[in-house]
């Protein structure tokens, strides 16, 4: 095993069934209908400058894995936003404000929704109020405020920016356009989440007549996971294994399915793959993963910036791939999940199996990716 070898074990941190896994189509499609994501793909393809992000085929881990394919959409190309992110915000805007031009829209952001609400705010002319963490990086915030936002630094974490942006918006009668569902707040996730969808109407049309067998998709409050599992129900004619991956200090949805009900995290350390550091699912993506997610991973920090490299220099593809912190977990879950034979076994991978990974960003933080790929 060339790229693999060296001794370096490759960690997962747990490996959890779905005693409640059953995948029904028309329950999911409940959540987010057939119309929702249908939709957002006839809006967005429209945008200016609008074309699908690459699939791109991890050739040379699937010969080392021994797997058929590993295909692995790159959303570093997204738009100018380097992120999948770019779908969902920028759609709920376009939609909640219905070309309405003195509505103020804000949202609270660890960094990519926020540019893509941003992004969706400049592009139709609109004010717009960003809220972050103190732990948000200076690069991050200086993105939103090139797109001429007005950027809010709040003491404390994600959830303190997110309270922060509900009681100003409340003040000033702002629109909230969040990723993140709540009791009576559920349209505008539904929006994003439709926005996200996007990514599986383009996969159809670029795997060529193969068969996704497996998906592993990352977590923070559940958007983007529920969102393809959505697009899985709309588009696919089977059903693939789906595998959710989280950071072990924040495996939110891990324990939701665990214990069959919504789980908070009490965060006890931020992890690099910041955009996954949520302590609690999403009440519209809970209700769609909650059944059709079959297994759970949860992952250590340890082999973020060594994956990133991998990607960077053509170890496991002969193109180079531009892949952030929060697109590292897909592979690290996928080769641990290899190279442990129980799990292998559990997971059905073989030289059969066709892998979908979700390469969700390029480098949206410019500084912490130089700093990840040198330190391995």
């Amino acid at each position: 095993m060339a790229i693999l070898s060296n001794g370096h074990q490759w960690k997962y941190s747990e490996f959890l069934d779905n005693k409640d896994y059953s995948f029904d189509k028309d329950q999911i499609l409940r959540s987010i209908s057939k119309d929702d994501i249908d939709d957002a793909y006839n809006s967005i393809s429209k945008w200016e400058g609008y074309a699908p992000t690459p699939l791109i085929s991890l050739n040379k881990l699937s010969k080392e894995l021994s797997l058929k394919n590993i295909f692995y959409k790159d959303e570093d190309k997204r738009f100018d936003l380097k992120s999948f992110k770019a779908l969902g915000g920028a759609y709920a805007v376009e939609k909640v404000t219905k070309g309405n031009k003195d509505i103020v829209v804000a949202t609270a952001t660890a960094g990519n929704h926020g540019r893509s609400v941003s992004w969706g705010a400049r592009r139709l002319g609109l004010k717009c109020k960003i809220f972050i963490s103190e732990f948000v990086s200076e690069a991050r915030g200086q993105a939103m405020s090139d797109l001429g936002a007005d950027v809010i630094k709040v003491k404390g974490n994600y959830e303190k920016s997110l309270i922060e942006c509900i009681k100003q918006s409340t003040e000033n009668n702002w629109q909230i356009v969040q990723d993140v569902a709540w009791k009576d707040y559920m349209l505008v996730p539904k929006y994003t989440m439709a926005g996200y969808s996007v990514m599986m109407r383009e996969i159809i049309d670029q795997i060529n007549n193969e068969k996704i067998t497996h998906i592993i998709l990352q977590a923070g409050v559940g958007g983007m996971a529920g969102a393809m599992v959505a697009g899985i129900a709309r588009y696919l004619d089977n059903v693939p294994t789906t595998i959710v991956v989280e950071p072990d200090s924040a495996a939110c949805v891990l324990e939701s399915i665990r214990t069959g009900k919504i789980e908070k995290i009490d965060i006890k350390r931020e992890s690099l793959m910041g955009g996954m550091s949520c302590g609690e699912v999403s009440l519209v993506p809970w209700e769609i993963l909650k059944h059709s997610v079959k297994h759970c991973i949860s992952l250590p920090d340890d082999d973020i910036g060594k994956t990133m490299k991998l990607l960077g220099n053509s170890s496991f593809s002969d193109q180079q791939i531009t892949a952030g912190e929060n697109s590292a977990p897909g592979v690290i879950g996928l080769i641990a999940s290899c190279e442990d034979q129980n799990v292998k076994e559990k997971l059905q991978l073989d030289q059969n199996s066709n892998v979908l990974i979700i390469g969700c960003e390029g480098d949206t933080d410019k500084e912490m990716y130089q700093k990840l790929i040198s330190q391995n």
